[in-house]
């Protein structure tokens, strides 16, 4: 049991665990201090000093984030002295800044803003004592901004990119009035080893790193009388666009986005839950085909262990850093590309629609999604599969630009054709779900029975933040066809976050780990702690998004991939079968190493 240890804030007697910082003792007391370089997921840096506060027996303030509580300190967060140096901290920091506030994508939700807001700086004090900047804007990127002129060096972003993600695409450069964010060589974020995951995104206090935001592009192809628009969201979104909106994390509002994007004017709204059941029945049979060439064939050439191929950053990610496995990669694309290419093949020829004039939107959770739809290969219908991505974050503003009162919106139904799916489908959006999903289907192909887990929850590989879940499902008696299966333990692996990715990979090029099946979301907790999700994002938030994804599939009428009745009529009337000709040209395609994007 943890030592205790009692200190007194603010007047107020605490007790707390020893090793408790004064900040997360404050906040048991429900006593409010400021913070900005301070994230509840990153390591403690004590950077900006917003936190400061007096304690008793020192002469200096002490940044409250970083200073551990001890037994008998007396601790005052309000006094004369500390609301004086919070004030000055943040005059500071707003004479280097570019406060054109109105104008800033993240007005109205900025830690900045809010803070200047809070203690009346007024006039920037310091603004001719600072040297002029020539600040630099990098817009080349399609997924994401960096605004120079808007950082306050906090420093969030290098420690996500370095902690969560060992990626390093970021880092601090120069000294003193000098120092800044940078990338390798300052070269644009598309030129370095940046996989557009967006956490930075999510981090960034100010407007410093924002998403390559398409609301007025999506708004003129909706007016546009000769465009057919047609958009797709993710599963992810549907649990956490209700916090864009001014509803409590953890709301489903499935029905209400149907309806609040039936009102902005698309023409068609579908679910990219039904080319995630697609990815399964594909996924799915690729990995049982690897298994028979491996097993019957003895077919050295093929590459085991198969890891998904979902995440777009995870892909960005293993072809800088593990190029080598690329082949181990699933040829299938992820739901949101199969959507596109199927929406200007089978859904223009089902409702008899000249593709030309069918512009693809989708809504998803991350913004590499947006590099995504830009990639060479993602144009296999003849067209660019997706022309537009938005992430949770936009979808929200069009709602509010729109002037949608959002929760009065009745629930509403998505339209036929591409828009039925299963609960394994909705449970994409959490880490571990595409295994639970794919294990879902692949287990009753292989034996012709459920899963051997209570309602069909395989918790084994319902994967959590920070740390890498194992998980092993013996195959016993088998359908004739899958005998070569009989008695194999199929050794399944889920991570979140690039960071764990990187072990899992490290591990099978080692030798030190021997799986079948390898599943790698890059953001933490998976795509509902995407890049693109509101913000903030934290551990509570992300908690209750997880509980209310596994809450829409408890309560899906059907949630076993291949039992979607829509499914089955793409194969019946368009596709052939899995893995078929059409399947490859249009679901499928191969990874190679890349310098440049």
């Amino acid at each position: 049991m943890a030592e205790k240890l009692k200190l007194q804030i603010d007047g107020i007697d605490v007790t707390v665990n020893n090793g408790t910082t004064i900040l997360d003792a404050a906040r048991k007391a429900n006593i409010h201090i400021p913070t900005l370089c301070y994230h509840e997921d990153l390591c403690v840096a004590g950077n900006c000093r917003v936190c400061v506060v007096e304690v008793g027996g020192s002469k200096a303030l002490v940044p409250a984030c970083a200073m551990p509580a001890s037994e008998g300190m007396q601790v005052r967060t309000n006094t004369g002295k500390v609301r004086l140096a919070r004030k000055h901290i943040v005059e500071l920091l707003l004479s280097e800044h570019n406060a054109d506030c109105t104008k800033c994508y993240k007005n109205g939700n900025c830690e900045l803003q809010y803070l200047a807001s809070e203690m009346l700086t007024g006039d920037p004090l310091y603004i001719d004592l600072v040297p002029e900047h020539n600040y630099t804007i990098d817009r080349f990127n399609s997924a994401i901004i960096k605004d120079d002129s808007k950082c306050i060096r906090c420093q969030r972003c290098v420690r996500t990119c370095e902690e969560l993600q060992s990626v390093s695409a970021l880092d601090v450069a120069y000294k003193g009035n000098k120092m800044k964010i940078s990338t390798f060589f300052e070269n644009p974020l598309f030129e370095v080893v940046c996989t557009n995951c967006g956490q930075c995104v999510l981090r960034c206090p100010t407007g410093a790193l924002i998403e390559r935001n398409y609301i007025d592009q999506v708004w003129d192809a909706i007016y546009n009388p000769n465009k057919h628009v047609v958009v797709q969201t993710a599963p992810a979104v549907r649990i956490a666009l209700g916090e864009s909106l001014g509803m409590a994390p953890g709301k489903i509002v499935t029905g209400k986005m149907v309806a609040a994007l039936k009102r902005l004017g698309f023409d068609a709204v579908l679910d990219t839950d039904f080319t995630a059941d697609l990815t399964i029945i594909e996924e799915g049979h690729e990995l049982l085909n690897r298994l028979k060439r491996v097993l019957v064939d003895k077919d050295p050439t093929v590459a085991l262990p198969m890891a998904t191929s979902c995440s777009p950053g995870w892909i960005k990610f293993i072809e800088h850093t593990f190029p080598e496995y690329l082949p181990n990669l699933s040829s299938c694309k992820s739901p949101q590309q199969m959507f596109g290419a199927l929406a200007k093949t089978y859904y223009a020829q089902k409702k008899g629609i000249d593709p030309k004039t069918i512009v693809s939107v989708s809504i998803m959770p991350c913004t590499a999604k947006k590099f995504e739809a830009d990639r060479p290969e993602m144009r296999s219908s003849g067209y660019k599969d997706v022309d537009f991505v938005l992430t949770t974050r936009e979808l929200g503003i069009m709602i509010r630009q729109a002037g949608l009162d959002f929760e009065s919106l009745p629930n509403e139904h998505f339209d036929s054709i591409m828009g039925e799916s299963t609960g394994a489908a909705v449970i994409f959006g959490s880490t571990g779900g595409v295994m639970e999903a794919a294990l879902r289907t692949a287990y009753e192909v292989v034996t012709g029975r459920p899963v051997p887990f209570e309602k069909l929850n395989i918790l084994p590989v319902r994967g959590t933040e920070g740390e890498v879940r194992e998980a092993s499902i013996k195959i016993e008696k088998t359908l004739p066809a899958w005998s070569f299966l009989e008695g194999v333990e199929l050794k399944c692996v889920v991570a979140n976050g690039l960071a764990h990715a990187k072990r899992v990979m490290q591990s099978v090029k080692d030798g030190t780990a021997n799986y079948h099946f390898i599943e790698i979301m890059a953001c933490p907790g998976g795509c509902l702690g995407g890049g693109g999700q509101p913000i903030p994002t934290n551990p509570e938030v992300r908690s209750k998004r997880k509980a209310a994804i596994y809450e829409e599939d408890m309560g899906m009428p059907i949630r076993k991939s291949h039992e979607n009745p829509e499914i089955a009529e793409i194969y019946k009337e368009f596709l052939g079968e899995p893995l078929g000709h059409k399947s490859h040209e249009l679901l499928h395609t191969h990874y190679t190493p890349r310098k440049r994007y």
